[in-house]
């Protein structure tokens, strides 16, 4: 999902009813500066505003999930990319929370090993593997060059980690 252009499309439309930013945040029941962070492109609408956003607006979700207007012959397509955008918003935001998670379980993993005085290099092939997958699957989905150098960054890590291991071991 492009958010800044669902941002420029929102405070286009807003505009064209002529609303305020304020005044559309209280006909959707949430803060101005929801409204601002969406029309700047910082971050995109919880779902569940979708329908009351678009009627509001008097455009479709579709038109909003585009960020543009869609020509009638152009509805179909259009549902489905934006369809595939969602699943990949989804995922993307599932990831988050598995870094999060693991995150913390490195953390405590780490504490026992301090604690125990177990060898770190276990846990340091078991993070650098989850991240080089993490990031090699959101470079699938974005397309972002720094995930791609991220992932492949964390896979030498893991390579160069497990050598270490077994030659020093």
């Amino acid at each position: 999902m492009d958010q800044e252009k669902i941002g420029k499309f929102i405070a286009k439309e807003r505009k064209i009813k002529e609303l305020t930013q304020e005044e559309l945040a209280e006909k959707l029941g949430i803060t101005k500066n929801a409204v601002s962070k969406w029309e700047r492109g910082l971050c995109l609408m919880d779902m569940s505003l979708l329908k009351p956003l678009s009627e509001i607006l008097g455009v479709s979700i579709n038109e909003i999930l585009a960020g543009e207007k869609i020509k009638e012959q152009d509805i179909e397509k259009k549902s489905e990319e934006n369809i595939i955008k969602l699943t990949e918003l989804v995922n993307l935001k599932s990831m988050k929370y598995g870094i999060i998670g693991m995150a913390i379980f490195s953390i405590i993993l780490m504490v026992i090993s301090f604690i125990k005085d177990v060898s770190m290099s276990s846990i340091v092939s078991l993070l650098c593997a989850y991240n080089c997958v993490t990031f090699l699957s959101r470079y699938k989905i974005r397309k972002d060059k720094t995930d791609l150098f991220t992932g492949v960054m964390f896979f030498i890590g893991l390579i160069c980690n497990t050598i270490a291991f077994i030659l020093y071991k």
